[in-house]
């Protein structure tokens, strides 16, 4: 709860202050906010969810480490972007497959920022031969793929993400699942509130957010050879 995960209004006032002055000196001044209200309490929200995540699939890991765990790095790649700003003005957890390497594979994500905080659920930019899995699976059994969908948007879940501009060879453009086929990630969202994510219930809440959305994480790793 609020005591266990300690996420507070300061975490979005840091990313805040930090979204006005990204440059190394002004981060490094002010590193302790940053351990104290970011670092510290989304690693104790992932700690606290490894048991019920568990309960809803044993295969998707909540991992609390400082690197290479759910938690996201502050650090920005900028080997290859003409934003050189060295921090994300965000912060995020993962929460994927066991069998994962990296993000492009089923679990759950929470993002927070200012003025935009998600939950998320599904895969994000899969490579080709799991895209193509999804693909074909659909096109196998359009019904199977209908009544996940419907179950996860009834929860209150939508569906996005990008989209390619005509239905991939292969399949016909009148095809019933033509818009879904289009997609290149295979991601569902629902939008949070700064408010929400601070309350002392929000542990529970997001558990239960998972277990509305797990229907297309299961879904894809059935598809995937993967365990639920």
């Amino acid at each position: 709860m609020s005591e266990a995960h300690g996420i507070t209004p300061e975490l979005f006032s840091f990313l805040e202050d930090l979204r006005s002055n990204n440059e190394r000196a002004w981060f490094e001044s002010n590193q302790a906010r940053y351990e104290r209200h970011v670092r510290e309490p989304l690693l104790a929200f992932t700690a606290s969810l490894q048991e019920p995540l568990a309960e809803i699939s044993p295969s998707i890991l909540a991992i609390p480490k400082k690197q290479g765990g759910s938690l996201f790095r502050i650090h920005r790649d900028v080997r290859f972007s003409k934003d050189k700003s060295p921090y994300k003005n965000w912060a995020a957890l993962q929460f994927r497959h066991e069998a994962a390497k990296d993000v492009h594979a089923p679990g759950f994500y929470l993002h927070f920022e200012p003025g935009n905080v998600l939950a998320a659920a599904g895969i994000w930019r899969p490579a080709r031969p799991e895209l193509d899995a999804v693909r074909q699976a659909m096109d196998d059994d359009p019904d199977g793929w209908t009544g996940m969908r419907g179950a996860v948007e009834a929860a209150g879940w939508s569906f996005g993400g990008e989209a390619l501009k005509r239905v991939p060879r292969g399949y016909a453009p009148e095809h019933v699942l033509a818009g879904e086929l289009k997609l290149k990630d295979y991601v569902v969202s629902v939008p949070l509130s700064e408010e929400q994510v601070c309350r002392p219930d929000f542990l529970d809440e997001y558990v239960e957010l998972c277990r509305s959305a797990a229907p297309l994480p299961a879904y894809l790793c059935g598809v995937l050879g993967l365990t639920w």
